[in-house]
């Protein structure tokens, strides 16, 4: 007989979205897992997290036709809609176009600048099983939107991540506009990987402060300025030059220690308390595979990374990184004497 496990007080903020619950989505209001055991094991694992991101929104129906289309590959790629119907060709997408057009042209709450629709991608590492993660697609839509809001999704295979893209009309049943903020975007991981391990797929949703992550993931377009430079094809971004000027600064002194550094710190002294409390307690268990998952707790924690802000590690960067791009460390240094 399996035992109750038992959690430290306070144990559960671990796991707390770093947002409150959305308007819209009443469901996205923060609950400890049941599944507290099973939880803590996925994570001391490393299982795959997934991601759930918002890309854009189409703004004006020639934008709306053209971000279809792309998704579908001109109409090539299957795709589907509510209740498993396919959107067959070209011209079933761009039917599609229009009628999502009309149904957010007629809506006369609508402002001027609000969006036609609202694009995300459902993505998990390379080696998932395509026709799984786009199943666990088609029921996260299919619960997330179903009768409320008119979506199109397609499967692409075309890098070594597969991944879905979902298309959703902004106007929905009943004047509903969809506008999903941080909370709605935190429970929609949490119901992707639900769908996912469901179908045998290892997945979890964790925020990042959970894993020992301090820094937000960099920016998609700066990923790319940065790693174009980092070959020797282009200069570094504007933003990139500006984190190394601001990290000479506070190098020397020139600049003060940001609030929310510390706080940062603070809160990544937290977690890791939680976690060797919870690991302590564990080790009182009387199941023994509990006592066993309190040891690897602890050595995860051993290995949990180390918190640095994104100023810390541009100040790494500029001790040991001068050869990758020493023009820009040039400039950096040059910038920072330059009277203010």
């Amino acid at each position: 007989m399996v035992t109750e496990f038992r959690m430290v007080r306070g144990f559960e903020d671990v796991w707390r979205p770093p947002n409150g619950p959305s308007k819209t989505w009443p469901e996205t209001r923060f609950r400890p897992p049941k599944d507290l055991r099973a939880r803590l094991a996925r994570i001391v694992r490393k299982a795959p997290e997934v991601m759930v991101k918002v890309t854009g929104r189409t703004r004006d129906p020639a934008h709306l036709a053209a971000h279809l289309t792309y998704i579908t590959r001109n109409g090539e790629l299957p795709a589907e809609g509510p209740g498993g119907v396919e959107v067959g060709d070209r011209k079933a997408v761009l039917d599609l176009a229009r009628d999502w057009e009309f149904r957010n042209v007629a809506d006369n709450r609508r402002r001027a600048n609000s969006p036609f629709s609202v694009s995300l991608i459902l993505s998990m590492p390379s080696g998932t099983e395509p026709f799984k993660l786009q199943d666990a697609a088609r029921a996260f839509a299919d619960q997330t939107f179903g009768g409320r809001f008119d979506y199109m999704f397609a499967l692409h295979t075309d890098t070594p991540h597969p991944h879905v893209h979902v298309s959703v009309c902004a106007a929905g049943e009943e004047g509903a506009r969809l506008n999903p903020k941080k909370a709605d975007l935190e429970a929609w991981r949490q119901l992707f990987a639900r769908e996912l391990r469901a179908r045998g797929i290892e997945a979890e949703a964790t925020p990042r402060r959970a894993r020992g992550v301090t820094r937000k993931a960099e920016r998609t377009s700066l990923r790319k300025l940065r790693e174009r430079a980092e070959a020797g094809r282009g200069p570094y971004g504007r933003i990139h030059r500006a984190g190394l000027v601001d990290a000479v600064r506070s190098g020397t002194g020139a600049r003060s220690a940001e609030p929310w550094d510390a706080s940062m710190l603070a809160r990544r002294l937290r977690t890791a308390a939680l976690y060797a409390a919870q690991a302590k307690l564990m080790f009182t268990a009387l199941e023994p595979a509990d006592r066993e998952l309190g040891s690897r707790l602890i050595r995860w924690l051993d290995r949990m990374p180390s918190a640095e802000s994104l100023r810390a590690m541009r100040l790494r960067e500029l001790a040991t990184g001068v050869r990758r791009h020493p023009r820009e460390v040039g400039e950096a240094r040059e910038k920072d004497r330059e009277p203010r």
